[in-house]
This record gives structure tokens, C-alpha cells and sequence, in this order.
């Protein structure tokens, strides 16, 4: 986490719309009104702002009478218990504030990790590293993993998918998830 007694640097990066689209009567393919534009991040005390862009509790993902737009709206009013959605999919945007620590975590999922802005350092617990810069992009297999921001002025935004996967097996054991452990490295 980033120093208390610092102060944080303003926040320059661009403003995110959603726009989601749906069909009208005759089939033919509009913008959804029923859900805002405009996004609002959520302040996380862990050095980042979050905002969930889209998720779903079924993959294939249940688009006949906007069943899947229903899920979403629903858990916008009552967020998800973890990162994931068990057989589902979640997308979101992270903005890591500069010099914020790293959150070790594993979710079972498999996760694509795209940089918009900005510079993201990601961590394995092998101990390798690798910075990811704008339009890089992470796969990752129910890893365990930590990203952070290098960077002491400068925020940085990833985008992520993140979809419901099985476990993998290591020596004929399942893979745990494992969440929020803050490294002060």
C-alpha cells in the first residue's frame, strides 16, 4: 500500500465509457439505455480503483431476452462476494496508483491481462517479474501472482477478463484459490 503520509498524484487518465448493445423488435442490433454510460471506479484500500464493466453467470453467456443484462444489472446493485463468478465471467478495469504494494492472490480463472496506460509490474511466486507496458497483454492460468505499479508519479490502467475455469491439478492436488495477501517488498 502507498505510503500514508504521501500524497497521491492526481489521477490523469482518460474517463471510460461502457456502451453495451442489445436488439430491438425487428432484430437489429441498438445501444442498450437501460444501463449508464458513464462509469464511477470504486476506491479499494489496497492502492487501486476498480470498476466492473460486465459480467455473467453462465458461459455461453444467456443473451436471449437479455437475460445476461439482467445478471449484470444485478450485480451492480449487489457486487459479487469475490473477484469471479463461479461459472461465469467478469471484466474490469483497474487503475493501481502509483508505488501501491502488491496483493499476492490466485483465483481459479483464466485471466487476459491488457495495459491502457501506464506501466504494470507483474510478479509469479517463482520470484520472476516481468513489467507489462500500454498494449501488452498477461494470460494467466489460475496463477498466483501480484501486480503492482512501478511507477511513484504516474497511475496505471489494465484491463482484464477474467472466465470461470477448473482447478489446476500439481502433484494430485487442486490448486487453492488464495486471496489478498499484501507483500511489503
Amino acid at each position: 500500500m502507498a505510503d500514508q503520509n504521501q500524497t497521491t498524484p492526481e489521477k490523469t487518465l482518460p474517463v471510460v465509457h461502457r456502451y453495451i448493445t442489445t436488439h430491438d423488435e425487428s432484430g437489429n442490433a441498438t445501444f442498450n439505455t437501460g444501463v449508464g454510460e458513464e462509469i464511477e471506479f470504486e476506491r479499494s484500500p489496497l492502492g487501486a480503483d476498480m470498476f466492473m464493466s460486465y459480467s455473467g453467470n453462465a458461459l455461453p453467456a444467456p443473451l436471449a431476452h437479455d437475460a445476461d443484462l439482467d445478471t449484470y444489472k444485478g450485480h451492480l446493485v449487489k457486487k459479487p462476494e469475490s473477484f469471479m463468478i463461479p461459472k461465469g465471467f467478469v471484466s474490469r478495469y483497474i487503475d493501481y496508483h502509483p508505488g501501491a504494494a502488491p496483493l499476492w492472490h490466485r483465483t481459479i480463472t483464466l485471466d487476459f491481462g491488457v495495459v491502457i496506460e501506464g506501466e504494470i509490474q507483474l510478479e509469479l511466486e517463482s520470484g520472476e517479474k516481468r513489467i507489462l507496458k500500454k498494449g501488452d497483454v498477461a494470460v494467466q492460468r489460475a496463477t498466483n501472482h501480484a501486480w503492482s505499479n512501478p511507477s511513484k508519479t504516474e497511475f496505471a490502467r489494465v484491463f482484464y477478463v477474467a472466465l470461470d475455469a477448473t482447478a489446476p491439478v500439481v502433484n494430485g492436488e487442486e490448486l487453492a484459490e488464495s486471496l489478498g495477501v499484501v507483500s511489503h517488498k
